[in-house]
């Protein structure tokens, strides 16, 4: 609920300040902590052009529930 409201306070900002949070944000993913993260989104936008997703009935089939 919080990621919610936060995401709609977001929403409402103006372009320049939007901007501002987008560069700070790529800042922060430079960092070395972040590294892995950032390999992680790499390798996933890789697999999303090539169609490399599982469905939702495939999500379920893996998770065995």
């Amino acid at each position: 609920m919080k990621n919610t409201h936060e995401f709609r306070v977001l929403e409402r900002l103006d372009d320049d300040d939007k901007y501002k949070i987008k560069y700070f944000i790529q800042l922060l993913m430079q960092q070395t902590k972040y590294k892995r993260l950032q390999e992680e989104l790499r390798a996933r936008r890789e697999e999303i052009s090539k169609g490399e997703t599982l469905t939702h009935d495939e999500i379920w089939a893996h998770l065995d529930v």
